[in-house]
């Protein structure tokens, strides 16, 4: 029997789950903007007591590497490692978008649009199979639409998943575009361990996941040791 932990901490929310006997055995998932660092250790703890699994009990640790907030990556990125360490099992990561996409209805072609925290859209356009038909990227409002017009087919029906969705859904109203939303807002820990089982197998060892950052941190570290430049 294959034990998977999922954790996910790169958006406005987090969970935990835990996939057991062909499905998940245990989930808990909060929405919120901080305080993910805080949260994610005893949302762990709680889906392991749940499923009656321990650390030892784990064949693979997964966990989303965004695009998301920075810090939110970090705290994911971090417990995921340390877990995986702990449990001497491999980790496997994984993007939001993927993420969502895998929860998503298969009919129709599926663009992911989440928010930035700017002006611009982290986006990632997904055909009917699922498979990626480009890259995510942070694109500018007035970008997304040549976007669409370029990937997708001038009559094809566009899901559309996540936070930035309606936003998305009224950049691309004057393209006439058949535009469906969908109630996949955030990524979810479940979802991630059910793409995790279906993309690992016992013995694969796959790279040390990094994390996707699609454009540079508000925060910047000053080059000169700290000190205000004059």
């Amino acid at each position: 029997m294959t034990r998977i932990l999922a954790i996910e901490t790169s958006t406005n929310a987090c969970s935990a789950a835990l996939w057991a006997d062909g499905g998940v055995a245990a989930r808990r998932f909060e929405p919120m903007v901080r305080g993910h660092a805080e949260r994610l250790m005893p949302m762990v703890a709680e889906v392991m007591a749940e499923a009656a699994a321990e650390a030892r009990d784990l064949d693979l640790v997964a966990v989303t590497v965004g695009p998301g907030a920075f810090t939110g990556i970090r705290v994911g990125l971090a417990a995921a490692r340390g877990l995986a360490l702990a449990a001497g099992v491999p980790c496997l990561g994984a993007t939001t978008m993927e993420t969502m996409a895998w929860a998503a209805d298969p009919r129709r072609l599926l663009l992911v649009a989440l928010d930035s925290k700017r002006d611009d859209l982290y986006v990632q356009v997904f055909g009917a199979d699922r498979a990626p038909l480009a890259e995510p990227a942070a694109v500018a409002p007035a970008d997304l639409g040549p976007m669409i017009e370029r990937i997708c087919p001038a009559d094809a029906e566009i899901g559309l998943a996540g936070d930035a969705a309606a936003r998305a859904r009224d950049l691309l109203a004057p393209l006439g575009r058949t535009c469906r939303t969908t109630d996949a807002a955030l990524p979810d820990a479940a979802d991630l361990a059910a793409l995790a089982a279906a993309r690992w197998r016992p013995g694969d060892r796959p790279p040390a996941p990094a994390p996707l950052y699609l454009r540079p941190p508000d925060a910047v570290v000053p080059t000169n040791g700290g000190r205000l430049r004059p």
